[in-house]
This record gives structure tokens, C-alpha cells and sequence, in this order.
């Protein structure tokens, strides 16, 4: 069983058995039938994982899509874009199509307010220049884009970044992370974008920090969890691992096929759960 296995038991296990939950609240995600989405929730969860001692934040329990994950990030911070066509086209993934606009966009969000604001290319020009500033921050939650248009306000809102040693820590802070849905997902692809980050200013990548302010596990996805966490993954585990090829340097020239996860057999079969909108 991974780290990120036993972390994710015991975050599940505090949730369900002494979290809050927003029964009898007013909330604003619903279902697909219209049918308000309650959860129960901590606050102020904290996870830690050194990628240098091998410790992968990656979940076995399920199957993680830790490919798509990845395409993702690259749609967010190589094409720094929040065209849904484009990630459909690109990268074929359709997840985000329920937050459309009407413009096949999610709004001034994510990849274009990392564009707007150069946002990618300052940190890699200042990680370069200054590696031992204190000033090393992307921060998605940008309250002009936010009141500019309607849209999903970012979950994984910043990433700070920090070098040490010839290492390159980061830390993600999120808002708010669906535990069923989303938090195995956005640990894998933040430690991809820290990867091709590290390698393009020449350092390697060290310590990864989780910090989720409000972690939820949603009523319709209580059973599933529940079974999921009961499961024992086979030994072996601990040896797997995301490798990213040696021979590119640049941030924008990385590709989903640059990456490859090695060992990686997760317990079947997976599942599927209700999206909260």
C-alpha cells in the first residue's frame, strides 16, 4: 500500500466518522437531476511526500486517470487556455464541458488567467534568475478574473515553489477538493508539473506539499467510499513510479508521452461516481 493510500484511508475514515456536513444548509452544487449535493467535510488538511525518497502521492485503491490529469495541466499552463474545444480536440477530455458558458469556455479561469498575467513564464524566468526568492507563487485566484465572468471559481487555486539544495519543492494549496472525484488526480498532475518545472531550470524535483482547506466527500458517494477504503492492495506498491524522459529541458516542449508510469496496477474495478456541478 502507497503513502498516498494510507493517507487517503485516514482522511476518508476522519470525514465519515467525526466531519462536519451541510445537511439542512443551503449549498450550491447539485446534481445532474437538480437534487442539491450536500457533503461531509474537515478543514485544513495537510499531506507531505518526498519524490526524492520515492514517495509518489499515488493512489492504488482506484485507478487514478493520471494521464488525463496530466493533460489537463498542459492545457492549463503550456497552452494557458480555457477553450473547451481545445481540450477536447488536443487532449480529449470532456470533464470540464459541464462548466460551459455557453462559449465553449469556463470563463476567465485557470489557463487564461495564467496567461493574462504571464504568470508560467515569470515564475520559469525567476527560478532561473533568483532560485532562492521567497516570491516563487502562482496564484489562480485572481478576484478581477473572477468578477470578469462567471465560471467555477478555482479548487487548486496556487502553487508556491521553493529551492533547496539542487531540489525544487512545492507546495498546492486548494480551496476545496472533492475527495471521490478529484484529490488523487490533482496530487499526480501538480507532481507532473513540478517534474517538467524542475527539469527546465535545472534542478530535481524534491518535496511535494498537499494543502486542502475543505476536504468533502459528497452523499452519493458515501457507499463507494466506503468501499474503496475497505480494500487491500496487493504488496509491491511502494515501487512505483513517474518518470519523465530524460532527454527534454524545456517546459513547453513536454508532452503527455514524456511521461510514463512505471508499476503502476491499481485495485479493480473502478469506480464511477456522480458529478457535483
Amino acid at each position: 500500500m502507497t503513502i498516498a493510500d494510507n493517507n487517503l484511508k485516514s482522511l476518508c475514515n476522519d470525514i465519515l466518522n467525526s466531519g462536519n456536513n451541510t445537511l439542512g444548509e443551503k449549498v450550491r452544487p447539485k446534481y445532474a437531476d437538480g437534487t442539491p449535493s450536500h457533503t461531509m467535510f474537515v478543514n485544513q488538511v495537510f499531506e507531505r511526500y518526498d519524490l526524492s525518497k520515492g514517495e509518489l502521492p499515488i493512489v492504488t485503491l482506484r485507478q487514478v486517470a493520471w494521464k488525463s490529469g496530466i493533460k489537463e495541466i498542459l492545457w492549463i499552463y503550456q497552452d494557458q487556455s480555457n477553450n473547451l474545444d481545445l481540450l477536447r480536440d488536443k487532449y480529449g477530455i470532456t470533464w470540464w464541458d459541464e462548466w460551459d458558458l455557453g462559449d465553449r469556455t469556463i470563463g476567465q479561469r485557470y489557463g487564461a488567467t495564467v496567461k493574462r498575467y504571464k504568470l508560467m513564464d515569470k515564475l520559469l524566468e525567476n527560478l532561473k534568475n533568483q532560485p532562492y526568492g521567497r516570491r516563487h507563487i502562482i496564484n489562480l485566484y485572481q478576484e478581477a478574473d473572477l468578477e470578469e465572468t462567471a465560471g467555477l471559481y478555482p479548487c487548486a487555486m496556487e502553487t508556491q515553489w521553493s529551492v533547496r539544495d539542487g531540489y525544487l519543492d512545492l507546495t498546492l494549496i486548494q480551496r476545496s477538493s472533492d475527495v471521490a472525484v478529484a484529490n488523487a488526480i490533482n496530487k499526480i498532475q501538480y507532481v507532473a508539473l513540478q517534474m517538467m518545472v524542475a527539469r527546465h531550470v535545472g534542478l530535481q524535483a524534491g518535496v511535494f506539499c498537499h494543502y486542502v482547506n475543505n476536504a468533502h466527500i459528497y452523499d452519493r458517494h458515501i457507499d463507494q467510499i466506503k468501499e474503496m477504503i475497505a480494500r487491500d492492495p496487493q504488496e509491491g506498491h511502494e515501487s512505483v513510479r513517474l518518470v519523465l524522459n530524460p532527454d527534454k529541458t524545456n517546459f513547453y516542449d513536454f508532452t503527455l508521452d514524456d511521461f510514463t508510469m512505471e508499476n503502476y496496477d491499481p485495485v479493480k474495478p473502478n469506480f464511477q461516481f456522480e458529478l457535483a456541478i
